[in-house]
């Protein structure tokens, strides 16, 4: 009984009650970072504002910060938060090491909030919660909490970069790659098709080294990080040729990364406690690296895509339905136009797409598909017909509008024509298709998408559109 009250008194010492909610009480201000918030607040907008320019176009899946005291650290984090800003999170998975206590697996703080000099940050309960019901080893420890600063330091530059987002707290235990392995299932899982979460990974790198000694060290660790190798890294830091404090919380980013298809990785800033203090002799590293997709399909999404359409196909000819489906590549989730064209012995048997998309291409993909096959131009596609089926998906740009046609390149662009109430479209492989010139291809066009005379094209009151097309079929 004495055990259990000692416990609870430990407990409640570094988190109170409000409002029925766990808040945790921050452990490190006026330590690692200003305790005042017009300070802190004031700190971290410099931080940003000297950090040198950064990728803003890309949508962050993945990010990794330092988490040591912001005089030292604040520089290099800057550069994370940064590349961030901007982009429409709604949660942020949080996952840093336990330096104070090891232990089995991870813990997942499963509620409430955690308070910082500028406010509170809530738990996103429902994910926790989620993510505690996915593997015996994930459990939360209050204890593993009560001294440790990887998951707090992070806290202010995401209140000041967001606001009020809501996060999942996560520490990792003693090294195991299976437990890392099982996180980053998990999380794949849980995030599926969303493309507004980020994990946010917090870690310094090698620690205490003199400063060339450091540098060479934590080159060979970003190139192990760039080239999305978990079992490079992982065993790179275990026989201490490479050093992260944080390198299970890496390993399982890694593994998360190589789950969810992601391609690039961009080492934003590298440097050290040796050039902000002027102290070389025992230095701590720091970086801040983000990983992203490039807007471009590669070829496991345009596989999921041909598959998407095909699914669903067959499966709203044979019921009427269209089947339930899981996207796991967050690229698919960009809001694009498509086209589905689906071919019988190299014959057209439909095409139907949408130019300006209003949903995740592929929800458009899966729509196009379904009105494909009722194309109102054949009858409607029968089962005995789809073992003869051939698909093509041709996946959009944003269409542009020009105001000549010497600004259309034949076999490069697809051109919309438009005038009142009349609207043609041709894609851009139709020019390859029939070898028309552009006069023919802009007549044919005119006459048999719009429905307007021939030589309309030649109105100044019709307006033209250029678009490009990622075209890719089943062969």
């Amino acid at each position: 009984m004495k055990e259990i009250i000692l416990s609870l008194a430990v407990f409640m010492a570094f988190f109170t009650q409000s409002r029925g909610d766990v808040i945790k009480q921050p452990n490190v201000a006026g330590s690692f970072y200003s305790a005042d918030p017009k300070e802190l607040a004031a700190s971290i907008d410099y931080f940003k504002q000297t950090a040198g320019p950064v990728l803003t176009d890309h949508k962050v899946l993945i990010a990794i910060a330092p988490h040591a005291g912001y005089p030292f650290s604040g520089p290099v984090a800057a550069y994370t938060f940064k590349a961030i800003s901007g982009i429409p999170y709604k949660t942020i998975v949080i996952i840093a090491p336990s330096h104070f206590f090891p232990f089995e697996g991870i813990s997942v703080w499963p509620q409430g909030g955690f308070k910082t000099p500028l406010g509170i940050l809530n738990v996103d309960e429902d994910f926790a919660q989620a993510l505690l019901k996915e593997n015996p080893k994930f459990q939360f420890l209050p204890k593993v909490y009560e001294q440790e600063h990887a998951v707090e330091v992070e806290l202010p530059f995401l209140q000041k970069t967001f606001g009020n987002i809501r996060i999942v707290p996560i520490l990792m235990g003693n090294p195991d790659p299976e437990v890392a392995r099982s996180l980053a299932v998990a999380l794949d899982k849980l995030i599926a098709s969303r493309d507004n979460v980020l994990i946010l990974i917090s870690s310094d790198m090698s620690h205490y080294y003199p400063y060339d000694v450091a540098n060479q060290m934590d080159a060979l660790t970003l190139q192990a990080i760039q080239e999305i190798d978990p079992k490079k890294f992982f065993e790179g830091c275990v026989a201490h040729k490479m050093e992260m404090c944080g390198f299970m919380p890496v390993t399982t980013a890694l593994i998360y990364a190589k789950l969810r298809g992601i391609q690039h990785v961009e080492v934003l800033k590298h440097a050290n406690s040796g050039d902000t203090s002027g102290d070389k002799s025992k230095v701590v590293g720091y970086s801040s690296v983000i990983f992203y997709n490039d807007d471009n399909l590669n070829d496991s999404a345009k596989k999921e895509l041909l598959s998407l359409a095909r699914r669903t196909i067959e499966s709203f000819v044979k019921t009427g339905k269209a089947p339930p489906i899981t996207i796991k590549d967050t690229r698919l989730n960009q809001v694009q136009g498509a086209f589905v064209t689906i071919r019988k012995h190299g014959q057209l048997r439909g095409c139907v797409g949408s130019v300006v998309a209003q949903e995740p291409l592929y929800q458009t993909i899966k729509d196009m598909a379904i009105a494909a096959s009722r194309d109102p131009r054949f009858k409607p596609l029968t089962v005995a017909e789809l073992k003869d089926m051939d698909l093509e998906i041709s996946v959009l740009s944003v269409p542009e509008r020009i105001k000549d046609i010497s600004e259309i390149q034949l076999g490069k662009h697809g051109v919309i024509v438009a005038q009142g109430d009349h609207e043609g479209v041709f894609l851009p492989q139709v020019a390859d298709e029939t070898g028309w010139s552009k006069q023919e291809f802009l007549s044919q066009l005119c006459s048999q998408k719009a429905g307007l005379p021939p030589d309309a094209w030649k109105d100044p009151k019709t307006t033209m559109y250029v678009f490009t097309a990622d075209v890719f079929t089943e062969k």
